[in-house]
């Protein structure tokens, strides 16, 4: 074998076992003059780093330690048997060092001067690997990008969310609608709506907490569980309502109303875990986190779904409620919750095995190897202890995410409580006399408007990028919410019109915010890593239940329908804000924001 130096040692009675053995780098020696022995031995020390160093070197009784080599081995498996000469003796190999990691190789200075392994100079060695390296097009990059890792995962998702979904967006217009009609009044939509969101904030990083540490097919199918008991209990509640005189001053002190409030609040951190779950956890594994194009793809889809199952859901009830008393109406949607729960359930299962396990690998992250050192995550004698570190935990994580100002810009939307087709403007319609019909039908095309959104969301990706597209929508919304809030203050209480086109404007302005909202996923997506999304994305769930908790405080103190107009204005500041936090960030972009959102600004 030739060595750098020019000196050229030949191996004689070898016997040596490689797999996938490549040696790029020529052997650099120096040797002081000295006289040379066939029977010189050389103790060879593999390190771990797969770097090969000649460390001694003994010619009878002399040691040159002024001789080093080096060779670097890439994809390196090997096996050395033993190693003789010809002039070996016994007491040689029982002499040997015994720093030596492997068997001593010996060598014969009569062999192997051209058959010895090809080794390359490092400047060959880089030619050759980036002559030989395939590199894919430009058309064959957007191809992969856009092809999901796990496409049969997929649908099976898809079809669980689909069944999840439909009962849980029906559920969310039948139960203001019912108690609306039972109470002329805001406080038990609002009271309802506040100890859930109160529910959330508390709950929602520990429960997140809990989702990271746990695997994610029983926790997700228990939470799925725990939701369908939580309404069936809550529709049983709003029909013993129905059977009993309404008294809204002694409301609040009502058995079946604390239930009630419980169980909503239940159902609602459920529904919310659930979201977070699949939205920023299963969704990502299984169309691929390298595989942009195909997540912003399979995150559309998820939106249509729940926006198809949302106009479907209030349509229905809405359809229903106009012909047949609440209670037959209330009925029906316990009996739907009975029987997609174990389609959820299946299709849950299906959606791992079809995806060759993928859910089912471990999450590693910092705070994973931290909670595993430290011990159980959950512990009888302190689970109080645990509770608290695990929301701050949520909340320290949540405030140190580089794209912070992108989810506070999100969270702001939720101070909008009014301008929105959500349980207080529900409760609102229903009290000015509208038809449960008009009412569905609003909720409807409010979803409508959100599935559109996921189309011209994708376009106005592809000409402004993501950040500008996620503008343009905040933007929308808060012109059109302007104009709805100043029809509103102008219109006389006892005109129809004006307030259908207040609604209309309403409808219209979804298409802004439903933009906004698939943008600002794809944001938190690039931003969070995958071991934290659910810690994360819990915690930003209850910093916009914290906003949703304020406004609904407020709609308790002010609960009569008069002052549904300050309700209004409260909202549109909130959208007001939110676009001019997400501008200015736009506008000031760190380092961290440029390089995570590269390909956009290239694009732009």
């Amino acid at each position: 074998m030739a060595l750098g130096c020019g000196c050229t040692v030949p191996l004689s009675q070898y016997s040596l076992s490689f797999k996938s053995f490549n040696l790029f780098s020529a052997c650099q020696a120096s040797f002081p003059s000295a006289p040379s022995r066939p029977s010189s031995r050389i103790c060879y020390r593999i390190a771990s780093g797969r770097w090969l160093n000649l460390n001694h070197i003994s010619v009878g009784s002399r040691r040159f330690n002024g001789f080093s080599s080096r060779c670097s081995i890439t994809n390196t498996d090997l096996h050395f048997s033993h190693v003789a000469t010809e002039n070996e003796v016994q007491e040689e190999t029982s002499a040997a060092e015994p720093d030596c990691s492997v068997s001593i190789v010996n060598l014969n200075s009569d062999m192997l001067e051209t058959e010895s392994l090809s080794l390359l100079t490092e400047d060959t060695y880089v030619d050759s690997l980036l002559t030989t390296l395939p590199v894919l097009s430009k058309e064959e990059q957007h191809t992969l990008a856009a092809t999901p890792a796990h496409p049969m995962g997929l649908y099976a998702l898809y079809a669980s969310c689909l069944a999840g979904n439909l009962v849980e967006q029906l559920w969310n217009f039948a139960w203001p609608s019912a108690i609306a009609l039972i109470y002329p009044s805001l406080l038990p939509v609002a009271f309802m709506g506040f100890f859930s969101k109160l529910a959330i904030i508390a709950g929602g990083p520990l429960v997140g907490t809990l989702m990271d540490h746990f695997p994610r097919v029983p926790a997700y199918n228990c939470l799925n569980i725990i939701q369908a008991t939580a309404q069936l209990l809550s529709a049983a509640m709003i029909i013993h309502a129905h059977s009993v005189p309404p008294s809204v001053s002694s409301l609040l002190l009502r058995p079946w109303f604390i239930v009630l409030v419980l169980a909503g609040a239940v159902e609602r951190l459920s529904g919310v875990a659930l979201g977070v779950a699949m939205e920023r956890d299963w969704v990502v594994l299984l169309a691929g986190v390298n595989r942009p194009i195909a997540l912003a793809q399979a995150n559309a889809i998820l939106n249509r779904i729940d926006l198809l199952c949302e106009i479907a859901g209030a349509s229905l009830f809405g359809i229903l409620l106009s012909k047949y008393d609440p209670v037959t109406c209330l009925k029906f949607a316990g009996g739907l919750m009975v029987w997609s729960l174990p389609f959820a359930i299946v299709l849950t299962c299906l959606t791992n095995k079809l995806s060759s396990g993928v859910l089912d690998r471990p999450k590693c992250s910092q705070t994973c190897c931290k909670a595993s050192t430290e011990g159980p995550l959950i512990d009888t004698n302190d689970i109080l202890d645990k509770g608290v570190a695990a929301i701050k935990l949520g909340w320290k994580e949540y405030l140190q995410q580089p794209v912070l100002p992108a989810s506070l810009a999100y969270v702001l939307l939720y101070f909008n409580v009014v301008l929105t087709p959500g349980s207080l403007m529900t409760a609102y319609l229903t009290q000015s006399g509208l038809n449960p019909s008009i009412i569905g039908g609003f909720s409807g095309l409010c979803a409508f408007m959100g599935v559109a959104a996921t189309f011209v969301s994708s376009c106005l990706v592809r000409r402004l990028g993501i950040l500008k597209a996620g503008a343009a929508g905040l933007i929308f919304q808060a012109s059109l919410l302007t104009a709805a809030v100043a029809v509103y203050c102008s219109r006389s209480s006892s005109q129809q019109s004006p307030l259908l086109f207040f609604l209309c404007l309403i409808v219209l302005s979804r298409l802004g915010h439903m933009s906004y909202d698939v943008v600002a996923v794809q944001i938190l997506q690039t931003g969070i890593p995958s071991s934290k999304a659910n810690i994360i994305g819990t915690t930003e769930v209850a910093v916009a239940s914290l906003a949703e908790f304020t406004m609904l405080g407020v709609a308790i103190v002010v609960n009569d329908v008069s002052h549904f107009g300050s309700l209004a204005v409260l909202s549109l500041l909130s959208v007001v804000g939110a676009a001019w936090m997400f501008c200015r960030w736009l506008l000031n972009p760190t380092d961290e924001q440029r390089t995570l959102f590269s390909f956009d600004a290239q694009c732009q």
